[in-house]
């Protein structure tokens, strides 16, 4: 028996002795292999990130600029870039003539103006946001609606409004029927009337807003502005502001003179909290053509003028 034992014992001596020398020898592999792997990370990050890849630019962001580190672009990538911003674009009369020059569609197609602002709507300070009427309209016909009663509804009906009610027309417009283009209200149709509305309207951009205009007691006045062709304008999450400034059909010289009457409205709407460059990109383009980056620094200089 006690041999027994004694060699019970010596066995689980040895097989202890092999799992201990099993175990170091991993330790000692694994040591080594994390000592690699520090050592190729601590070279790695030791090296300067412009030898990896990587290039210190100075990014502008709204109205604020950024500095950091940023991955390098590609060749190609690169030269294009640098292709887009040493292009300056044409002179805008050029651009615009261009414009209609290429219009081969077999309806009359929309010109839109689209301007890059140095402004962050982020912040409610530097928000644009507004209505005009351009001076030779838009060449679309637009319905108008109009929430009144009494005498501000002959008014609108007078004006040349096509759908006018109250009540009724509430009901129409909570059944879906929403059959026209602006939207229209007196001050005291909003609270019981229209704002209940807000849900079905505020997304259709139909919604009366007294900051643009169409929350008044001018009744007449609002529905011919907005007939006769009154834009709204607003800028984007990225500080660019889509305006239609007219149809092919009107020709380089009236289509000038709507692109100048936005130039002047949006520097006077230039809000207090926007600072550097106002006036940052500009392009034209119509409904089925392409686009015509212009020059923007014929914007920059008139407004300078004006001040």
């Amino acid at each position: 028996a006690r041999e027994r034992t004694r060699g019970a014992r010596s066995t689980m001596i040895r097989r202890s002795l092999v799992r201990l020398t099993q175990l170091a020898e991993v330790h000692a592999n694994s040591s080594a292999t994390g000592l690699v792997a520090a050592r190729a990370a601590a070279s790695t990050s030791s090296r300067p990130p412009e030898s990896r890849g990587y290039a210190y630019r100075r990014r502008i962001v709204g109205n604020r600029s950024r500095t950091g580190y940023t991955k390098r672009k590609g060749r190609a990538a690169a030269a294009a870039a640098a292709a887009a911003v040493a292009d300056p674009g044409v002179p805008v009369a050029s651009g615009v003539q261009t414009i209609v020059e290429n219009a081969k569609a077999k309806f009359d197609e929309t010109v839109d103006l689209s301007v890059q602002l140095g402004v962050d709507p982020r912040h409610a300070d530097q928000l644009v946001r507004g209505a005009t009427v351009l001076p030779h309209g838009t060449g679309k016909s637009v319905r108008v609606a109009v929430f009144a009663t009494g005498d501000k509804a002959e008014e609108a009906r007078a004006a040349g409004a096509e759908i006018v009610g109250a009540e009724d027309l509430a009901r129409l417009v909570r059944e879906g029927t929403v059959s026209f283009d602006r939207c229209i209200a007196t001050p005291d149709m909003m609270p019981k009337v229209v704002a209940p509305l807000g849900r079905i309207l505020g997304p259709k951009g139909l919604m009366p807003n007294p900051k643009l205009g169409s929350v008044t007691n001018d009744i007449a006045k609002a529905v011919r502005d907005a007939a006769g062709g009154q834009i709204q304008y607003r800028v984007e999450k990225a500080g660019i502001v889509h305006v239609p400034v007219g149809k092919v059909s009107f020709g380089t010289e009236k289509l000038l003179e709507n692109i100048g009457h936005v130039r002047k409205v949006l520097t006077d709407a230039k809000p207090t909290g926007a600072k550097g460059v106002y006036f940052r990109g500009l392009s034209v383009s119509s409904t089925m053509g392409k686009g015509v980056k212009l020059n923007v620094d014929e914007w920059r200089q008139a407004s300078r003028d004006k001040a």
